[in-house]
């Protein structure tokens, strides 16, 4: 509800619609993932004018990663025909415009390293995300899964 009247104070004339169908479809997969839930994201079309054909071909790339999987750097840079390009596909991976809707928290830097070039939340956003999808279950459980477990409930409104 804050959120709402900060906007109608700093965009006053600004009206409240039903989102697209295709932003409807992301909201409800992201919903749905944050839920722990599967979600599908491969009919929601993204918009990537103006942006590097290598970056392209690297989020097309990571949009058919399955949920609860991982790859590194150097496989995608491998897959993609390009196997001297880890370092350069770490760097398209960190300026991921779509975060969640092309899965980039699936790409990593080594296997099972968390750690490393992340837009958007970061690390552990990244922990998050691959704790929900079932990816991180050679690691247990993390700080952060531990802590959501006894947060008290989000208000809703």
């Amino acid at each position: 509800m804050e959120t709402r009247r900060r906007m109608l104070r700093q965009y006053p004339d600004a009206r409240e619609l039903r989102p697209p169908l295709n932003a409807e479809i992301a909201i409800d997969g992201i919903a749905a993932l944050l839920r722990g839930k599967p979600c599908d994201f491969s009919d929601v079309v993204l918009d990537m004018n103006g942006m590097p054909p290598f970056n392209r071909r690297i989020y097309e790339y990571a949009r058919t990663i399955p949920r609860g999987k991982t790859i590194t750097f150097a496989e995608l840079a491998k897959r993609l025909g390009a196997s001297g390009a880890a370092h350069a596909i770490g760097q398209a991976i960190g300026r991921n415009p779509f975060t969640v809707l092309v899965p980039c928290h699936r790409v990593l830097a080594a296997d099972g390293e968390t750690v490393s070039f992340c837009m958007n939340g970061g690390t552990i956003s990244r922990r998050r995300l691959l704790s929900l999808e079932g990816a991180l279950t050679k690691s247990g459980p993390t700080l952060f899964d531990a802590l959501l477990s006894v947060a008290p409930p989000r208000p809703q409104g």
